[in-house]
């Protein structure tokens, strides 16, 4: 997908309508048109990232510090909203429908109707160390280079 054929861009240059909550230079937050609870906002930053290996830190920090923010905002406003959830989808596998960075950032309450369901087993402390080696290598690969840790 180009730039040109990207929903998420077309909001941000004001080109799509969008019900949009908040925007400065670099991000903008609107209302999701299919939202999990009244209120459910998405997060983006204006310029294009596919995922979170082409976002600048810097700029996913500020996408964070918008949504917390909003999140402050929701707790505040008149909807319903005893809890809040921040999520974001990088990549087809982990649902990923529209392929520019965005953080859902969206209220909660007893009987939503939201799940994330998965095997929360308790995993042995062997299992762990090797999968904690496994990030430690990632972080040390080359492009690594310069990044925070």
């Amino acid at each position: 997908m180009t730039v040109d054929e990207c929903v998420f861009c077309a909001i941000a240059r004001g080109q799509a309508e969008a019900s949009t909550v908040y925007e400065d230079d670099a991000v903008v937050a609107f209302m999701d048109h299919r939202p999990v609870t009244p209120g459910h906002l998405l997060v983006i930053p204006k310029a294009h990232a596919v995922g979170l290996e082409d976002l600048e830190e810097g700029l996913g920090a500020r996408v964070w510090r918008v949504a917390h923010r909003l999140a402050r905002g929701l707790r505040r406003s008149s909807l319903r909203c005893e809890g809040i959830n921040l999520f974001l989808a990088d990549g087809e596998a982990a649902f990923q429908e529209v392929f520019h960075v965005h953080l859902h950032v969206f209220p909660r309450f007893a009987g939503d109707g939201f799940r994330i369901d998965a095997d929360w087993r308790l995993r042995e402390r062997a299992e762990l160390d090797v999968n904690a080696g496994a990030v430690r290598a990632g972080l040390a690969a080359p492009g690594q280079e310069g990044e925070q840790r």
